[in-house]
């Protein structure tokens, strides 16, 4: 029995199966989606986050200013278009976890907070540029585009 490889290099080949592909729908992206938040969630799990509290936490880590409670709900709404309730309790387990904490009116990011998050991210790099990497810089930039529509 013989086998056929594929020629060339691998952004060649990925650049040939995108020249292939159909056009994006809801269906691809959302699948795309899962596909990528999957794999974080995978890492997430390791450090004892989910996703919803991934980013809630990056929400209070990236903020210029310390935010409220109802601000850090407000912004992680527009992102998880979840319940504010869930939010909310989403932002009690991260304080009780010791990964924010209460400052007055405020909740700041605690060390292992931070250290969470950059641990997470250190791990997801490589994956990540597996994953992207084949894919020319011009066609993630339009993908960004179309996404930031939707």
């Amino acid at each position: 029995m013989t086998t056929t490889r594929p020629t060339g290099s691998a952004p060649e080949a990925t650049a040939s199966r995108a020249a292939a592909a159909p056009p994006a729908d809801a269906r691809a992206l959302g699948l795309a989606h899962y596909a990528a938040r999957g794999v974080l969630e995978h890492f997430l799990a390791r450090h004892g986050l989910t996703f919803p509290q991934q980013i809630a936490l990056r929400a209070a880590v990236t903020a210029e200013t310390p935010r409220t409670r109802d601000e850090l709900v407000t912004e992680v709404r527009g992102v998880l278009k979840a319940d504010p309730a869930a939010l909310h309790a989403t932002l009690d387990e991260l304080v009780a976890g010791g990964l924010l904490a209460v400052a007055g009116a405020h909740l700041r990011p605690t060390e292992a907070g931070r250290a969470a998050l950059a641990a997470v991210a250190a791990e997801t790099a490589p994956v990540s540029a597996r994953i992207w990497g084949g894919i020319p810089a011009e066609d993630l930039a339009a993908a960004g585009r179309v996404l930031a529509l939707v």
